[in-house]
């Protein structure tokens, strides 16, 4: 059986990742291959950062210069002016560097964000229907929306504030050793590191209560879009107040790791504050000692000064820049999580294309057939057993039997959202492992029982059959699935929103709506699975005449309860226990007082068929707009 989607997912303690490994798997993304502009933006804005760093150090040097001119024996007023203007002109650049910095890389920064939310989102639709049935939808959303911020801050924060506050502590520690002497370089040099590496270590513990609100608030997260989606499931059962007991349960304990956060941030703040005190008070006393002594001038002692609290302000920074990088990392840790998970279902090396109309060994296009397959959505539990059948190009095959026989099993494994464990799944002679996942699911289409249309207008869930369709196609695709004149009865017409999932309109409208797309999709394998088993006998027998149409000249797979559905069938097969039990037509199959006997007799007896239906029902003949397409 083939592996399922089993890395570690969000949440899941095992797949911490470090920050480093996902600060590496950033970086393809902020240096893409092959995209010079992206390359030339990244190294003028490095170069853009030194300028201003170089003038950020030079400001200080520059002022106390000017305030020893404005001594008592200082130069000449004209000296101080020029000094005066150099600072304010050095100001100037300081900042103008830094926004041009900040303009330049503004391009790169916003095109990876972007590149890593459409990878994630991409990635997400590769993945197989395994992991996005084990996986919560409102979980993922926020795992993908923090994950893009994270990217943000951190290409924002980490690049253009911590390596220049880095770059700015190297050169005034540089700058005091050689203007003074080792002392005052050694006592900054110390504050810094003590600094950093509090505030470092105190905001990786800190870490810990910002993955526990991240938890806490993708399980509140879920519990509210599971909640809301069944809406009307949680009416009919009066549960409300045991829904939002539910989502209260999980923002109490978001509370309370929120709690945690701020109080433990604090503490840190309080730290910071007193390691920078002592250090800028230790290196004051030093300079005062030195003017007091006459080895130092009061200009030199407002250098010290100045130089201490140019550095101590980004460095102050430093500690809310680390704990944003962080939080980011944490953020963004679970969307590259969602990156490494490895498709259970992916194209082979090589893999073919299913033609559109060609097949293999000269053949009709549309010929299905299962070899000798064996299925099991887990293990220790075989669902399939040894199917084996085909269904020539333009037939209908009707595929019936009880509650877990396994129907709905083949339509998915023809559709490849599993690959089987043993045998094969063919269409026109070829394994459906060694076509392209895009190619095969061209050539079929499905009406399921369960139809979700989007949360957009009729005319959009009809045109998604096939994007890029004209209004014309549209409407006569709607006209052939009898829904056309439905939707020129509402006020809005195509523009009618259907709400989410669709609910503003009944089963039977949803139904059509659902029908108008396969058609406009024109595949030439259609799957019904249980597509009117949900409805009314009226709505069903109006469906099936649209159902009869779009199923005329192709390969067809009926996945039905009723049997009144599937009289008109070539061949039905009848399945038990994840094995063919009895094929045949209709008449044959009663004739023979078997399983689909036994079930015809029963939905005979409970009404849902007429007793005397037993002769198939003659196929529609093919509309001229649909063989013109």
């Amino acid at each position: 059986m083939q592996p399922a989607d089993t890395n570690p997912m969000p949440g899941s303690d095992a797949s911490t990742r470090t920050g480093f490994q996902t600060v590496r798997s950033l970086l393809p993304y902020l240096w893409p291959t092959g995209d010079t502009g992206a390359h030339v933006r990244v190294v003028a804005a490095v170069i853009l950062l030194v300028l201003a760093k170089v003038a950020t150090v030079y400001i200080p040097i520059v002022y106390s210069q000017a305030v020893d001119a404005l001594s008592p024996k200082g130069h000449p007023l004209t000296i101080p002016l020029g000094l005066i203007m150099a600072y304010a002109l050095l100001r100037v650049a300081s900042a103008g560097f830094a926004e041009l910095r900040d303009a330049v890389f503004a391009a790169v920064q916003q095109r990876t964000v972007r590149k890593v939310a459409l990878q994630t989102f991409k990635h997400l639709h590769r993945l197989s229907l395994r992991f996005h049935m084990d996986r919560m939808t409102g979980g993922l959303s926020r795992s993908i929306e923090r994950g893009t911020a994270g990217v943000e801050n951190v290409l924002r924060l980490a690049v253009f504030n911590i390596v220049p506050t880095l770059l700015e502590v190297v050169l005034v520690v540089g700058i005091l050793w050689h203007l003074f002497d080792w002392r005052f370089a050694s006592v900054t040099l110390v504050t810094v590191v003590l600094y950093i590496g509090f505030t470092f270590g105190f905001t990786n513990w800190r870490v810990r209560f910002r993955r526990a609100m991240n938890d806490t608030d993708n399980d509140a997260q879920n519990k509210a879009i599971d909640s809301l989606l069944n809406f009307e499931t949680v009416k009919y059962f009066g549960n409300e107040a045991h829904e939002a007991r539910r989502f209260d349960d999980a923002r109490a304990r978001y509370e309370s790791a929120a709690v945690k956060s701020q109080v433990t941030l604090n503490m840190l703040n309080l730290g910071q504050a007193l390691i920078i005190a002592v250090g800028l008070g230790w290196v004051m006393l030093m300079a005062a000692d030195g003017v007091q002594a006459g080895t130092m001038t009061v200009g030199q002692f407002v250098l010290v000064n100045t130089y201490l609290m140019q550095l101590y302000q980004p460095l102050n920074f430093l500690g809310f820049v680390y704990r944003e990088i962080k939080q980011g990392l944490v953020d963004m840790e679970q969307m590259f999580r969602l990156l490494a998970v490895g498709q259970e279902v992916a194209d082979r090396p090589g893999a073919t294309v299913l033609a559109a109309t060609h097949a293999a060994g000269g053949g009709r296009p549309g010929t299905v057939a299962f070899r000798d397959v064996h299925f099991g959505y887990n293990p220790n539990r075989e669902i399939l057993r040894g199917v084996s059948f085909s269904a020539d190009a333009g037939a209908k095959l009707a595929i019936v039997g009880p509650t877990g026989a396994g129907k709905s099993t083949i339509s998915r494994l023809l559709f490849r959202f599993y690959d089987v464990t043993e045998g094969a799944v063919e269409i026109d002679g070829i394994d459906v492992r060694d076509m392209t996942q895009a190619s095969l699911r061209a050539a079929i289409g499905v009406v399921p029982q369960d139809t979700v249309l989007f949360n957009d207008t009729i005319g959009y869930n009809i045109a998604y059959g096939r994007p890029g369709a004209s209004q014309a196609e549209v409407e006569q695709a709607a006209r052939l699935a009898q829904v056309h004149d439905f939707v020129l009865r509402l006020p809005d017409g195509y523009g009618t929103r259907v709400g989410e999932r669709g609910l503003k309109l009944s089963g039977g409208e949803k139904q059509r709506v659902a029908i108008a797309r396969t058609i406009l999709k024109n595949p030439r394998i259609l799957i019904l699975d249980e597509a009117t088993s949900a409805l009314d006998t009226r709505t069903e027998r109006e469906i099936e005449t649209a159902l009869r149409t779009v199923s005329a000249h192709r390969t067809t797979l009926v996945i039905a309860h009723r049997l009144s559905t599937v009289t008109d069938a070539d061949e039905i097969l009848v399945m038990n226990e994840g094995m063919v039990a009895e094929r045949g037509t209709h008449a044959s199959l009663l004739a023979a007082g078997g399983l689909y006997a036994r079930m015809w007799a029963l939905q005979v007896e409970q009404g849902d068929v007429p007793e005397l239906e037993t002769q198939p029902k003659p196929k529609a003949a093919l509309p001229e707009t649909v063989a013109a397409q």
